[in-house]
C-alpha cells in the first residue's frame, strides 16, 4: 500500500500544480463547481496565497499564469509561441486520456468576389485543436493496430524515413506492470556507431513522458533497438539516479531483452531471408552481446548466429544447420578467419577441407573469433579453428607417417627454425596442405587475425603475439628440394627467411621485412643464374 501511494504522489498533492511556478510569477485558479459558489486562488508560489469569493458564470476550472519575465538566462516568453506550446503537449502530455484544446493560428486562402481563392493572398484564422492523441498505440490491443499505423507512428516519433523491419508488442501485467512497443529499424542508423549516439528506450508512466532515452532498459548489444515503455511502477518525479538503481527497471529490462530475442528467433525460423537482412545490418552487435558478457548469454543468444561457410556460396547458415550437416566422424565445428571471404578462400589450410567436402565457418568479422571464444562449443560440439595448430584429426597411419618424415628431416627442421627463432615458436610437418607449400598455425587459442586485431586497439602497439608455428607441406616440390639441401645450412636459411614471408603473404598479412625480403630473393636469384 505505502508503494502504490508513493506512484500516486502526482495528483494528489498539487505536485503538478506547483511545478507551474518553474515559469510562472503568479497563478490564479478561477474554479466552480455545480452545486456551489465560486472562488479565486492567487498565489506567488512563495510565502503565502489568498482565496476569495468571486462570481463565475460557467461550471468548471480555468487556470492563469502570468510568466516571469525573460533575462539572459531564461526565455519565458517563449511559452507564448504556438509552436513551442504545441511541442510541449506533444511531447510530455500526448497520451494522457483528456483532451488538450488550443486555439491555433491557421492561413486561410483569401477569397475574391466569386469566392475563388486570390494566388498568394492569405488571412489568420483562430481554429481549436485538440493537440495531444489521448489514446496511446501502444495501449490498444495489437490485433486493432493496422502495420500502417505502427509503421506511421515508428517514423514520425523516431524521425526514420523508412518503415522498420519488424516491431512487437509487449504487455505485461503482474507486480511489475507495463506496456512496450519496440520497433527494429530495417538500415543501420546513420549514427549508430558515432561516439554522441545515444541507446536507449522512451520511459513513460500511466501515458505521461519520463525519459527519452533511458538506457537502462535495454542492453547494450540491442542499442539499435527503438521503442518505448510505459510502466505504472514509476512516479513522475522519478530521479536519473533512482532509474539507474531501480529493480523494477532491471526487471523491466531483462523481459524485453528476452522477448527480443524470442522475436529475433522467430523470424530466423519463418522468414530466413528477412532474417539475413537484420544480421547484415546487426550480427555484429548480436556478437558483441556473447563477448561482452564473458558468454553468460550463450544460451540466449547462440541460436541466433549465423555465418557464411565455404560450402554455402553466398548464403548464411546456423550452428544448428552446421551441425546437422557434419561430415561422418567429424569432430569440431571448423572455422577460418581473415580480413574478408575472398581472402579466407584463398587460405592454404582450408584446401584440405574443400577436397574432403567439410564445410567451414568464414568469419569475416573481427568480432567474430573473440565471440567464439566465449561460446567454446555449441550443444556439446566443441569450435575449431583451421589454423590451430590441433586442428588436423589424424589417424594412427597418419601419426606414424609425419613422425618418420619428421625424423628424416630433423637437420632441415632444425635450420628452419634456427633462421627463424625470434618468428616463430616452432616449425613442423603439416597434415593441413594439399597444394601450398606452407602454412601457419597458431597455439594457445590466438589467431593472427586475433593478434591483429588486438594490435590495432590504442595503447596496444606491437604488444600481442600470437604462437606462431610454421607448417611444410611434405608433399610439395620445394619442401622435397630443401631437404636434398638440408646440409647448407645457409643456404636452406635464406629459404626459410622467403618461405616465412611467403606464408605471411598467405595468410593475408603484410611482410615483416620487405627490405631483407628482397635482398634474400636477390641473393638467391644471383646464386641461381
Amino acid at each position: 500500500a505505502k508503494e502504490k501511494q508513493d506512484l500516486d504522489i502526482i495528483g494528489q498533492f498539487g505536485v503538478g500544480f506547483y511545478s507551474a511556478f518553474m515559469v510562472a510569477a503568479k497563478v490564479e485558479v478561477l474554479t466552480k463547481t455545480l452545486d456551489d459558489k465560486a472562488y479565486l486562488f492567487v498565489s506567488d508560489g512563495q510565502e503565502s496565497y489568498s482565496i476569495e469569493e468571486t462570481k463565475k458564470d460557467s461550471v468548471g476550472t480555468e487556470i492563469t499564469i502570468f510568466l516571469k519575465k525573460s533575462s539572459k538566462a531564461e526565455d519565458y516568453d517563449g511559452f507564448l509561441e504556438e509552436y513551442r506550446l504545441q511541442n510541449l503537449v506533444k511531447k510530455y502530455s500526448d497520451y494522457i486520456r483528456y483532451p488538450i484544446k488550443m486555439a491555433v493560428t491557421k492561413k486561410e486562402p483569401k477569397l475574391d468576389a466569386e469566392g475563388k481563392p486570390i494566388e498568394g493572398k492569405y488571412t489568420d484564422k483562430k481554429v481549436v485543436e485538440t493537440l495531444n492523441s489521448m489514446i496511446p498505440l501502444w495501449k490498444k490491443n495489437k490485433s486493432e493496430v493496422t502495420k500502417e499505423e505502427l509503421n506511421t507512428f515508428y517514423k514520425e516519433k523516431f524521425y526514420d524515413y523508412q518503415d522498420p523491419a519488424t516491431s512487437l508488442f509487449i504487455r505485461v501485467d503482474g507486480r511489475i506492470t507495463y506496456d512496450a512497443l519496440l520497433y527494429i529499424p530495417s538500415h543501420v542508423p546513420h549514427n549508430l556507431y558515432s561516439d554522441n549516439y545515444e541507446k536507449g528506450l522512451q520511459l513513460y508512466s500511466k501515458g505521461i513522458f519520463i525519459k527519452d532515452k533511458c538506457a537502462e532498459l535495454i542492453p547494450d548489444y540491442m542499442k539499435f533497438v527503438k521503442g518505448l515503455v510505459d510502466s505504472a511502477n514509476f512516479s513522475l518525479n522519478i530521479s536519473r539516479e533512482m532509474l539507474q538503481q531501480s529493480p523494477i527497471l532491471q526487471k523491466i529490462s531483462e523481459n524485453i531483452e528476452k522477448k527480443i530475442v524470442a522475436k529475433l528467433k522467430n523470424i530466423k525460423k519463418k522468414d530466413f531471408e528477412k532474417y539475413t537482412s537484420f544480421w547484415k545490418n546487426f550480427g555484429e552487435h548480436i556478437k558483441y552481446g556473447l563477448y561482452a558478457t564473458y558468454g553468460s548469454k550463450k544460451e540466449l543468444l547462440q541460436d541466433l548466429l549465423v555465418f557464411h561457410s565455404l560450402n554455402n556460396g553466398d548464403n548464411y547458415i546456423s550452428l544448428s544447420d552446421y551441425k546437422a550437416k557434419m561430415a561422418k566422424g567429424q569432430k569440431y565445428i571448423y572455422y577460418a578467419s581473415g580480413e574478408n571471404l575472398d581472402a579466407i578462400k584463398l587460405m592454404p589450410q582450408i584446401e584440405k577441407y574443400k577436397k574432403a567436402d567439410i564445410d567451414v565457418l568464414l568469419l569475416d568479422q573481427k568480432i567474430d573469433e573473440f565471440a567464439i571464444m566465449m561460446l567454446r562449443e555449441f550443444k556439446k560440439v566443441e569450435f575449431k579453428s583451421i589454423s590451430d595448430e590441433t586442428a588436423a584429426e589424424l589417424t594412427k597411419e597418419d601419426q606414424e607417417k609425419v613422425e618418420q618424415i619428421t625424423a628424416d628431416n630433423k637437420r632441415l627442421l632444425d635450420t628452419f627454425k634456427e633462421s627463424l627463432a625470434d618468428q616463430v615458436n616452432d616449425v613442423i610437418i603439416s597434415t593441413k596442405l594439399v597444394e601450398a607449400p606452407v602454412c601457419f598455425s597458431t597455439k594457445d587459442g590466438l589467431s593472427l587475425e586475433m593478434e591483429k586485431t588486438l594490435n590495432q586497439q590504442p595503447g596496444m602497439g606491437e604488444n600481442v603475439k600470437a604462437q606462431k608455428v610454421l607448417e611444410l607441406n611434405p608433399d610439395h616440390a620445394l619442401f622435397k628440394a630443401f631437404a636434398a639441401i638440408q646440409d647448407n645450412d645457409e643456404l636452406v636459411k635464406n629459404y626459410a627467411l622467403i618461405l616465412y614471408e611467403e606464408a605471411m603473404l598467405l595468410e593475408g598479412h603484410d611482410i615483416t621485412d620487405k627490405q631483407k625480403f628482397v635482398e634474400k630473393i636477390n641473393e638467391l636469384l644471383v646464386k641461381a643464374l
